[in-house]
């Protein structure tokens, strides 16, 4: 039987996570005291149940019952029982979004205190389970397809799991460098396809634009040396534990330049079977000024 426990940061997506998974054939409880942990997985061991997959929710809503999530798990270890488990993280600025839109309390704010505290103090509880899991899914940037792709990679073809969760993000200086940027790219040295009559109004997701835009001998050099610097950097990231890693790409206003390069370098790290999303934030952006 394959056990996982899914927790992690309120807001990051456990409730999506569970239905995905149920997608994919687990038995899901969502919710359950850890203390019942224990009795739980010796039921679903009984032969006559056949319970193949099974993912259990837990998170911060339990109260004083989540701290006793540790000592129940190596209760489950001593006794010869396996489970992985999976972590869900985000950045605060989006689960402040997120908590802002749906306007609901963090299930850890004091009544009258602002909802990064909550936050925060959750973050504080969750360090040592955060520490011991088995994969650490960051969906600060992730489309809701983007992370039924990580789980099917995951827990359906079994493939190797990177910690790293890597975003590929196209931007137009014009409209500001994204914040959550760790690395950035200036591409305005390439030749710009804005200036093309028949490639204006058409974007680098167009094959022509990729053509024109590639064509160009420094687009080539710059990504072979962009790709370099990131297999170097990405091991080194990993072993330093950082699970989240933004690279920003950014031309003129983010609709051409940097969307093809953002797209060929996406199309590179994923062929190495790194954890990659690609998004384009200012790609739209020229045609609503229109």
């Amino acid at each position: 039987m394959r056990f996982i426990i899914v927790t992690g940061m309120s807001g990051a997506g456990k409730s999506t996570v569970l239905k995905f998974l149920e997608d994919l054939g687990f038995f899901c409880v969502d919710n359950m005291p850890p203390s019942l942990i224990p009795k739980f997985i010796e039921l679903c061991s009984v032969p006559s149940n056949e319970l193949e997959n099974v993912a259990l929710g837990i998170d911060i809503r339990g109260g004083k019952m989540f701290s006793a999530l540790t000592n129940v798990l190596s209760e489950v270890m001593n006794d010869g029982g396996r489970y992985e488990i999976l972590f869900l993280d985000c950045s605060n600025e989006v689960l402040l979004k997120r908590y802002k839109e749906t306007r609901r309390s963090h299930p850890l704010s004091i009544r009258g205190e602002r909802i990064i505290q909550g936050i925060m103090r959750e973050r504080e509880l969750l360090y040592d389970i955060k520490r011991k899991s088995d994969y650490i899914i960051d969906t600060t940037n992730l489309l809701t397809r983007q992370l039924r792709e990580q789980l099917s990679d995951i827990f359906l073809d079994n493939k190797e799991f990177e910690s790293l969760m890597i975003s590929v993000m196209s931007f137009g200086f014009k409209y500001g460098i994204p914040a959550e940027c760790d690395l950035v790219f200036d591409v305005r040295f390439i030749p710009n396809p804005f200036y093309i009559t028949e490639l204006k109004a058409l974007t680098g997701n167009d094959v022509p634009v990729r053509d024109y835009v590639m064509d160009w001998q420094e687009s080539v050099d710059f990504l072979k040396k962009t790709h370099d610097l990131l297999e170097f950097l990405i091991p080194n990231y990993i072993r330093e534990g950082k699970n989240q890693l933004v690279i920003g790409i950014g031309c003129t206003g983010g609709k051409h330049r940097s969307v093809t390069l953002a797209n060929e370098l996406y199309t590179l790290l994923k062929k190495n079977n790194h954890s990659v999303v690609v998004t384009h934030r200012d790609i739209e952006k020229d045609s609503k000024r229109v």
